[in-house]
């Protein structure tokens, strides 16, 4: 949790429930038509206890008045036939209100269903959407698992309170008042002695609610970290095999679940609890019934009708309280839920376009770095007063040690982060006042660590690009040089790539990455080391692919082996964030100084 607080600021806003019941604002007629069917249901169901009661004080009773006085069973219903046709013209009654009952109840289940999928799918659409928008630093601090679940699990947690958990509790309320108003109208007295129980049973329900919404708070903090613990060491458990740490991991793994089963033991406990409460109260209240009730009937102060009344009456009290506490579960859940993906909403992007953000169809490629000062956190400089320039067309090298600063210069020219101080620009644009969707279009990333989507080759060059054709797309291929593995390829352009391109070579994932990059022709490019870890036959390839990508374009490379690099136009040399040394490759070697001590160590390890 600490995590996600300080992944991003959040804005102040309503309650996460109140924001919830925002997203069905746009359906509020279905909710209404949802509510009469409600009220409908509870009024029949209201009216069956009745017909039950008039049966009994005006058709059954009497048989029992007249069934002492000598007649036959014959002659009794001859007698009877007008209270027989009556208990039948009852009895339809009550099965046309049942039949009424369960066509409402399908109906209302249909509206809400329908609704309530709209609603989720509009809150996961708005959810993924914002995630999207944030900066890549909060995918560094929280875990994808994490992530994850609240897209899926607890969108999911959600709509089921929506389809099932609000209409009930609705309808529980309206059962419950509409309960009490009939059972005062019928005789004042016995309903307030039976409601004896009734502070009873409240104190028990908000002392449950109280203790269960802590729980599932951390039930739900528990389920997101096994999730994420999960979703990490499956996609790393080739470097938990090799390291052989599965009973490592194995243990880690049994602690959490023992924690999360602890936390579901106490869920279950204290229903285990509450849920006999309500069922003795529900006794008791028959118990006060049968009492008092009783001695009134005998004393004729209410008929025998009136007490199947109260009996189903009781019931029918007793039956939405238990249903609500049954409920809890996944009240209680979807709170927690629903308070996590505002969390998430609310997250702050630290990346947006300015308000007068201007738009740029393509770059002449130049780019300024003036005095640029930039820290991760707080003020931890990664960068320390950074100037260069890089001119339309040229090809730039970043070299250093670990940690000088390479990386970040190509995640600030890309504007992944913002800058503290000084300016960074392109064609004499601060990067800050370019349209992001612009800047990120005209500038063509490539890293070592090349990510394929599930899908086949075809969209994984297109990537939803809907503009890219195609014969651009085979074309593209061809000019990297990756057409003729594609071709090899069961399906060629329609292969289906298994997640993250593992069925690859890592050289065919990088040139599906220059293809990639070549469909989307941008203005500038930079290169994280492109050949690195690849083997000579396919470095020839991506270096034949490299040199025509790179024709045109300003080319910005992060280089580790500086044989890579001898024929770029400048190389910039990083120490400690701040730039010591700039030339070209020859005059670099010639000053002896950090590069020249770079190249030596580099030369050497590789003629031993």
């Amino acid at each position: 949790m600490n995590r996600e607080k300080r992944a991003g600021s959040t804005r102040k806003k309503a309650s996460p429930n109140r924001r919830l019941l925002g997203y069905g604002k746009s359906y509020v007629g279905w909710f209404a038509l949802a509510l009469a069917i409600i009220l409908a249901v509870v009024v029949l169901e209201l009216y069956q206890p009745q017909i039950l009661g008039d049966a009994v004080d005006e058709f059954v009773s009497k048989y029992e008045q007249v069934s002492g006085e000598g007649f036959t069973l014959e002659q009794l219903k001859e007698l009877r036939a007008a209270d027989l046709a009556g208990v039948v013209r009852l009895g339809l009654i009550y099965l046309a209100t049942v039949l009424a009952v369960m066509g409402l109840t399908y109906a209302q289940a249909a509206i809400l269903a329908t609704v309530g999928q709209k609603i989720i799918y509009n809150l996961r659409n708005d959810l993924f959407s914002h995630m999207m928008k944030l900066h890549v630093g909060f995918f560094n601090e929280n875990p994808i698992g994490r992530l994850v679940t609240r897209v899926t699990n607890d969108c999911e947690t959600v709509n089921e309170m929506f389809t099932s958990v609000i209409v009930n509790i609705l309808k529980s309320c309206f059962v419950l008042v509409g309960v009490i108003a009939v059972m005062l109208s019928e005789n004042v007295k016995l309903s307030l002695y039976i409601f004896i129980v009734m502070p009873f049973i409240t104190v028990a329900t908000v002392v449950f609610r109280s203790a269960t919404r802590k729980i599932y708070r951390a039930m739900r903090a528990k389920i997101s970290e096994l999730n994420g613990f999960v979703a990490e060491h499956v996609s790393g458990m080739k470097v938990v095999q090799v390291f052989t740490a599965e009973n490592d991991v194995r243990e880690d793994f049994e602690t959490r679940t023992e924690d999360l089963r602890k936390i579901n033991m106490k869920q279950l406990i204290t229903f285990a609890l509450y849920s006999p409460v309500s069922y003795v109260m529900n006794i008791a209240a028959l118990a006060i019934l049968i009492f008092v009730g009783g001695n009134m009937a005998i004393d004729g102060v209410v008929t025998l009708g009136t007490l199947v009344v109260f009996q189903r009456y009781i019931n029918k009290f007793f039956q939405p309280i238990q249903e609500i506490a049954e409920q809890f579960d996944t009240i209680q859940s979807a709170n927690a839920c629903s308070e996590r993906i505002f969390w998430l909403l609310d997250t702050k992007p630290q990346i947006e376009n300015a308000p007068d953000a201007v738009h740029v169809d393509t770059f002449r490629g130049k780019i300024e770095f003036q005095h640029v000062w930039f820290a991760y956190r707080d003020e931890e400089w990664v960068l320390q007063d950074v100037s260069f320039t890089v001119e339309p067309g040229q090809r730039v090298a970043f070299v250093g040690a670990t940690g000088a600063g390479k990386t970040t210069i190509q995640n600030l020219i890309c504007r992944y982060y913002d800058i503290q101080k000084g300016a960074i620009l392109i064609d004499g644009i601060d990067v800050r006042k370019i349209c992001v969707e612009d800047l990120r279009r005209n500038i063509g990333q490539m890293l070592q660590d090349v990510f394929l989507f599930t899908g086949d080759v075809r969209a994984n060059i297109r990537l939803n690009e809907t503009g890219i054709t195609d014969a651009e797309i085979k074309a593209a291929a061809e000019t990297v040089n990756a057409a003729g593995f594609i071709s090899r390829l069961p399906g060629g352009y329609a292969h289906e790539v298994i997640e993250r391109g593992a069925a690859f070579s890592a050289g065919q994932r990088q040139l599906l990455s220059f293809a990639r990059t070549l469909a989307f022709k941008p203005s500038v490019l930079i290169l994280d080391e492109a050949t690195a870890n690849i083997d000579t036959e396919t470095e020839s390839l991506i270096q034949d692919a490299l040199g025509k990508l790179m024709e045109g374009r300003t080319t910005i490379i992060v280089a580790h082996r500086l044989s890579t690099i001898q024929n770029a136009d400048k190389i910039i040399v990083m120490h400690k964030g701040r730039i010591v040394e700039e030339g070209n490759h020859q005059q670099l070697l010639s000053q002896g100084g950090i590069y020249y001590k770079l190249y030596m160590l580099q030369y050497e390890h590789d003629v031993a």
